[in-house]
């Protein structure tokens, strides 16, 4: 909802005027039409007429059926802060629809002492205006591949945490299988990257998959990476702290490569400390 209301915002001018434009181009009687204005215009959910008693004068007419349980009930509770403008329009703020649970918005056009309502389907019509991507075929099976490669790598992540922990009880139940602090140690690197896999799974479900449709954010690529490398960069860290225990519990004389290994990982903290300083850059300067 959140991300359909922010595309909304962003291209009020031209979705008003797209949707002022339609219904103005539909002349004659609204209601004896209205089959014919439902089945041109996709986006639009529902059209019913209200007299100057703000009195529901005909039925609720939809694409399937019509609705006339609510003929002469008042509807001056909705018509109470009606703005309307010069050319008798009148659009509300964008709402979830009581009969289809969408983001949708009501244009109110008067015509003599009688007002006409429309209520519109905002998916559908910023579909229309190509401003959120089409649900192509190409698109879907994008998706489709999405949804596969996100969900394996979620099976993934699952692998790795459950070793991980299988790796910890083996410590306290079989503790013949190796030294404390080694299988300690890669009961939590396989926990840290099971994480970070999962992360990367739910960042490629969430923005291409379940919200791809609504978001246009240049920088998306950049913060899918930047979570990754981040969950990476720890798991190396604690590797690292591995290594540099395991050398100093058995052999002093590897110390030089615990020391490259530290100066390897301090190296990649500072190039990910640049990637998201200039990330950030970017996103101030486009704002």
């Amino acid at each position: 909802m959140k991300e359909i209301i922010n595309s909304y915002k962003k291209y009020k001018n031209t979705v008003d005027n797209y949707v002022l434009t339609s219904i103005k181009n539909e002349s004659g009687d609204y209601i004896e039409r209205a089959d014919a204005i439902l089945k041109k215009n996709s986006f639009i959910q529902l059209v019913y007429e209200v007299d100057k008693d703000f009195r529901q004068v005909s039925p609720v007419i939809c694409r399937r059926s019509s609705e006339t349980s609510s003929l002469r009930c008042d509807k001056s509770h909705y018509f109470t802060k009606l703005m309307l403008d010069k050319e008798g329009f009148y659009i509300s703020n964008p709402y979830i629809h009581y009969r289809t649970g969408k983001a949708s918005i009501t244009v109110v056009r008067k015509v003599d002492e009688n007002y006409f309502v429309f209520d519109c389907d905002l998916i559908l019509l910023l579909e229309e205006l190509k401003l959120i991507e089409y649900n192509s075929l190409h698109e879907r099976i994008k998706r489709g591949v999405y949804i596969i490669g996100s969900t394996l790598l979620a099976a993934i992540a699952l692998i790795l945490i459950l070793y991980g922990g299988w790796q910890l009880v083996s410590i306290f139940f079989m503790p013949e299988q190796g030294e404390f602090f080694h299988v300690m140690f890669k009961s939590i690197i396989a926990v840290t990257l099971g994480i970070a896999v999962f992360d990367l799974s739910k960042q490629i479900m969430e923005h291409e998959v379940l919200f791809h449709s609504f978001t246009h954010e240049e920088e998306r690529p950049y913060k899918i990476l930047g979570k990754f490398l981040v969950s990476i960069v720890i798991a190396l860290s604690i590797e690292t702290l591995m290594v540099v225990f395991k050398i100093t519990l058995d052999n002093y004389n590897n110390m030089l490569s615990a020391f490259y290994l530290l100066i390897g990982t301090t190296a990649m903290f500072v190039g990910l400390a640049y990637f998201y300083k200039t990330i950030t850059k970017r996103s101030f300067d486009t704002e």
